[in-house]
């Protein structure tokens, strides 16, 4: 059975970085294409990046393009996010998530994604 375990969140002040972790155990992490998502309070789970099974391309959401950074190590079973920059906006519970199928079309789509973490919170005070 495929785990997913985030790590790193914290609390930062505006314009401070962090960098989550996510580690995939029970199957190789090679399998799949990794996302990162997160849920800001009341508001719905939206997509932040994902990367494909061997880092070849990588997609963001508009609003964490050029401050946000998705990598991945295959050997260790990791998938990181460099976050930098950092808003108040950037606020919330953010997901790692993985799934084996990939199209251009379900890049973004948290339905798309077969297996979560609990989540990690990071919280970006003024």
């Amino acid at each position: 059975q495929v785990q997913v375990v985030e790590s790193g969140g914290g609390l930062v002040q505006a314009g401070g970085s962090l960098r989550l972790s996510c580690e995939v155990s029970g199957r190789t992490i090679e399998r799949y294409v990794m996302g990162w998502f997160r849920q800001a309070p009341g508001k719905e789970r939206e997509f932040v990046a994902a990367i494909t099974w061997s880092g070849f391309r990588s997609y963001y959401a508009d609003s964490v393009k050029g401050r946000f950074t998705i990598s991945r190590d295959n050997a260790k079973n990791l998938v990181d996010l460099q976050m930098t920059s950092l808003k108040p906006e950037d606020t919330g519970i953010y997901y790692c998530a993985a799934r084996t199928t990939w199209t251009e079309a379900t890049a973004r789509l948290a339905t798309a994604f077969d297996h979560w973490g609990q989540g990690t919170q990071v919280t970006v005070s003024w």
